[in-house]
């Protein structure tokens, strides 16, 4: 007699053994798409990121030798920005000799004054040019000047040379009176034989009725 416990036990094997056998394979990951997407997606901002700082330090490295040489090129001692060429200050002995120059005056205080026809007698025009040189020329005392007279073609050779000297000793004059030293200043008289201007009228001649004053180029000792 079979129990009711073995006929179970039976029953159980035979449904064990009518299962179909399937043939071993190999085991898939059973990891969720969600998660996958997440550690892609990590991957790829992580990726973004290096490149990022990559190009970020080769700009710097670009930009930093400009940026150096702005800061260094703005202090002393270095480069021509700074003022310094082989240990010297060259800015600033550049900057001297201009403003000591030939060009530096004209531009400052102007070289040229005018006069009405045959006479020497000093504008207010000319006073105001006048003061200028005597101003500048007592910021250089070492500086000596030619004053140089002139006339228009107008009359003899000989009167135009004593006109000429004339409007130079009144130039000379003037500038003796604002503090310049007389040892510091000589004249010459060129009459009409220089003229800066040539034609047969008014628009030349009072162009030619000058006085100049030109840097002799010549160390004046302040003893």
């Amino acid at each position: 007699m079979i129990t009711s416990g073995a006929a179970q036990s039976m029953k159980f094997s035979e449904q064990l053994y009518s299962q179909p056998h399937t043939q071993p394979h190999t085991r898939k990951s059973a990891m969720p798409h969600g998660l996958v997407f997440v550690l892609r997606r990590g991957a790829l901002r992580s990726c973004m990121l290096s490149i990022c700082a990559g190009l970020a330090l080769a700009a710097c490295a670009r930009s930093e030798p400009p940026q150096l040489e702005s800061r260094l090129g703005t202090q002393p001692g270095y480069g021509y920005k700074g003022g310094r060429a082989n240990g010297t200050n060259f800015a600033g002995h550049q900057g001297r000799e201009a403003a000591g120059s030939e060009s530096a005056f004209k531009a400052t205080a102007g070289d040229i004054v005018y006069f009405s026809s045959d006479s020497s007698d000093i504008t207010p025009e000319g006073q105001q040019t006048l003061s200028a040189q005597a101003r500048w020329l007592q910021n250089y005392p070492s500086q000596a000047v030619t004053i140089e007279g002139h006339a228009d073609e107008r009359g003899t050779r000989e009167y135009n040379i004593a006109l000429g000297a004339k409007r130079a000793t009144s130039v000379k004059t003037f500038l003796a009176s604002q503090g310049v030293n007389a040892a510091r200043m000589r004249t010459v008289s060129y009459g009409k034989e220089r003229p800066v201007a040539s034609c047969d009228d008014i628009s030349c001649w009072s162009k030619n009725r000058r006085a100049q004053t030109i840097l002799a180029n010549v160390a004046v000792s302040r003893n």
